[in-house]
Order: structure tokens, then sequence, then C-alpha cells
């Protein structure tokens, strides 16, 4: 039987991941806003395996919103990605560092 700690470690590995994908690659936007949701998605196991083992709702419900806030921010994100090289003809987000247009 699969108990809480599994959950929880696969949560944590799941967010080293994340976060190693955003130290070691800072690069490429695209890569760290898909460690950023993958960070999102460890959490949301988290609140998962919590909600299950206690017996309670709420975490679900938490999930529910940290999902659509994350949909949002993914959309609006490449969104934003987009104009950007459209304008810049590049995503790297080294030589993204100028604020002027």
């Amino acid at each position: 039987m699969i108990s809480l700690t599994h959950f929880l470690i696969l949560g944590a590995v799941l967010f080293c991941i994340s976060m190693a994908g955003i130290f070691l690659n800072r690069k490429n936007v695209i890569i760290i806003l898909m460690s950023i949701e993958l960070m999102l998605l460890a959490v949301n196991l988290n609140f998962i395996a919590f909600s299950h083992y206690l017996g309670d709702t709420a975490g679900q419900v938490f999930v529910f919103f940290i999902l659509t806030v994350a949909a949002a921010e993914a959309a609006i994100g490449l969104a934003i990605l987009v104009v950007v090289f459209r304008n810049r003809r590049t995503i790297n987000v080294s030589e993204l560092d100028s604020l002027k247009g």
C-alpha cells in the first residue's frame, strides 16, 4: 500500500527537479516556465496527499484554485513570450535584460 511518505517523497523529488531546472538553465524562458509549472504540480501533489490522508476536502479545493491560477499564468506567460520574441527575435534570458523598446 502506498503511504503518505511515498507521496511526500515524490512531491519533494518533483520540487527538486523543478528547482534544478530553474537554477541550471537560466537561458531559456520556456524551460523556466515549465519548471515553475512543475513546482506548482509538486505542491498540488502534497495538498492532495494530505487531503486524502486527513479526510478533509480543503486541500482539494486549494488544488482547484492553484490549477486555475497556473493555467492563467501559463497562457499569459506564453502570450508575453510571443510578443517579446516578435520584437527582439530571441527568448534568451541574458539578452532580455533591457527594458527599453
